[in-house]
């Protein structure tokens, strides 16, 4: 019998889910079940993101696959539970309790990251591990899985820890320029009962929690997803091009990219990984759309616009003919105002153009 989509806060017939390899329409398939379950442990009343997360991570592992959920606050039931999150003020994997809001609680998930954790983050550094090689039928130690379980948690589950520990994003006393609603815990926040709502049963609540959890796994399974069919590939292209740098320039300085694919956060990753010294300056790639090439000036960092060797500021705002005399380049397209990409007919030019702007 397959187990899927579904969610009953009970003890013995109950609609229950298992761990997904793709997206939604497996959160949607009902099935019963009147086997012996395991029982996973929560609050009840107003939800966050990270017990609806840590409830589903919990799921996806071998040991809780298709577990009830219990949402109380009386810790009589919940010791009798087999696993607890965000609840109960303890914090101990061998008793699978994932708690986080007790005095003197400072677990951070390591590896160089120094967010504290919230219940999702605790659940996934027991049990990321199993559920990400389970979802690509690889064992544990493979290092594709090592580096999908780092790679997962910088790109989706840390902010999760940060918004539920109410750290935030950058180090300023202003205030924000904008609001930003529109991410996962607030999204998830949302689906709490309206106060206006007429019905405030512990029914509707439970309710209200399952499309949590459903709409937070499936999240979490689609970024899993992702990583596996596009960040992974596109970051052997580019640990590849970095290897072969030298014959492009004796300078080291310049990557070719032998195929379309992200590269950016890739770059700053494997130059540290591969401590690449000195660093890329300039990437070079054909455009598919048009067939002619790029050269593009690496930023400082992920998360800045400035470049470290933006393209020569005479060439800046240039264009074809005039472009091409200033530069002395044959087949010159364009360079942008900031300097950060230029374009040429051919990969000669787009070459030359690299070369020119790191000596200028």
């Amino acid at each position: 019998m397959v187990r899927s989509a579904g969610l009953v806060f009970g003890k013995t017939v109950s609609l229950s889910w298992r761990g997904l390899t793709t997206s939604k329409s497996h959160w949607n398939r009902l099935a019963f079940s009147t086997m012996a379950t395991k029982q996973v442990g929560t609050h009840n009343g107003s939800f966050h993101c990270d017990e609806a997360l840590a409830c589903s991570l919990l799921r996806l592992t071998g040991k809780f696959s298709g577990a009830n959920v219990v949402r109380t606050r009386d810790l009589q039931i919940l010791n009798s539970l087999d696993a607890v999150v965000d609840v109960g003020g303890l914090y101990d994997p061998t008793r699978d309790r994932y708690d986080h809001h007790q005095h003197g609680f400072h677990e951070v998930f390591g590896h160089g990251f120094t967010t504290k954790l919230s219940s999702a983050g605790l659940v996934y550094k027991h049990y990321g591990m199993e559920i990400i090689s389970k979802e690509l039928n690889l064992e544990e130690k493979h290092p594709n899985v090592n580096r999908l379980f780092l790679a997962v948690y910088k790109s989706f589950m840390e902010a999760i820890d940060a918004v539920d520990n109410g750290i935030n994003q950058y180090d300023i006393d202003q205030p924000p320029k904008y609001v930003n609603n529109t991410n996962l815990s607030s999204r998830v926040g949302r689906l709490n009962l309206d106060w206006v709502d007429p019905d405030q049963s512990s029914e509707k609540e439970n309710e209200a929690f399952q499309r949590a959890m459903e709409l937070a796994g499936c999240e979490f399974l689609d970024t899993l997803n992702i990583h596996v069919k596009s960040w992974l590939p596109a970051r052997s292209i580019v640990m590849e091009c970095l290897l072969t740098r030298e014959n492009i320039d004796p300078s080291r300085e310049i990557m070719v990219l032998t195929k379309s694919c992200p590269w950016k956060l890739h770059i700053f990753e494997l130059e540290e990984e591969m401590k690449i010294d000195p660093s890329i300056k300039y990437v070079i790639y054909q455009d598919d759309r048009n067939k002619t090439w790029r050269v593009q000036a690496v930023s400082v960092s992920p998360d800045k616009f400035a470049s470290r060797k933006p393209l020569p500021f005479l060439w800046r705002g240039l264009e074809y003919e005039k472009l091409s005399e200033v530069a002395g380049i044959l087949g010159c397209v364009f360079v942008h105002m900031s300097g950060f990409i230029g374009g040429n007919q051919t990969y000669e030019g787009a070459l030359a153009m690299a070369r020119v702007s790191l000596t200028s």
